[in-house]
């Protein structure tokens, strides 16, 4: 219980926590957002992690003139793009094996059902849209290897939805993030990020739930 409350509060404090670890290590802050970002889309264990949120508060500092938006750019869409490559590969390898298996220790088999409902309404477009949406961002690539999609296929939409995601987070955050409102009411513009990314998918899984009661 100890280590989620420090993870909910590390999480509703990213502006603090980040900027005591650019205080701390400086250029290594880099490759820190770069292994956290490419494990959220790149490990199929670890859909938790911050996106969308640690995208938007490394926009702000970069504003500030803390951390160079060019670098954070490149990296960052580096770190997406091979993050979803590795996790169609793992999906590609393991992931038959899994979807064989009733229960699995490491995966909710109730998250790669629900992303196998978007692929079924978006096709291979999921592979964008997923970019937006917590959870389903680290299992969509996962579930597009256990499928049927090639890997050049995938490539091309993970590329357009890596680069896009990256750009339009990091943009925000750079160009809204030091708005006083916002910089005063860092907390709630997280939570705030946190649920309009989940709404689209939280209003297909009540949408899918009622379809089947009836």
């Amino acid at each position: 219980m100890e280590h989620i409350s420090q993870f909910i509060d590390i999480f509703l404090h990213l502006d603090k926590y980040l900027s005591a670890i650019i205080q701390s290590y400086g250029y290594v802050t880099y490759l820190i957002l770069f292994i956290i970002i490419f494990c959220e889309t790149g490990l199929v264990v670890l859909p938790f992690l911050p996106g969308d949120s640690l995208l938007f508060a490394a926009g702000a500092f970069a504003a500030k003139g803390d951390m160079s938006i060019g670098i954070l750019y490149a990296l960052l869409c580096i770190a997406a793009v091979a993050g979803d490559s590795v996790n169609y590969e793992i999906g590609s390898f393991i992931g038959p094996k899994i979807a064989k298996q009733e229960k699995t220790r490491f995966l909710n088999k109730e998250h790669i059902e629900r992303t196998h409902k978007f692929f079924e309404k978006y096709g291979a477009k999921t592979i964008i849209i997923a970019r937006f949406i917590p959870i389903i961002r680290t299992f969509a690539p996962f579930v597009a290897g256990i499928g049927d999609m090639g890997y050049k296929k995938f490539l091309h939409y993970n590329v357009i939805g890596g680069v896009s995601w990256i750009f339009i987070c990091l943009s925000a955050g750079y160009f809204f993030g030091n708005i006083p409102t916002v910089k005063h009411n860092f907390t709630f513009v997280i939570l705030a990020i946190v649920i309009i990314s989940i709404l689209p998918a939280l209003i297909e899984y009540i949408r899918h739930k009622n379809l089947k009661r009836a």
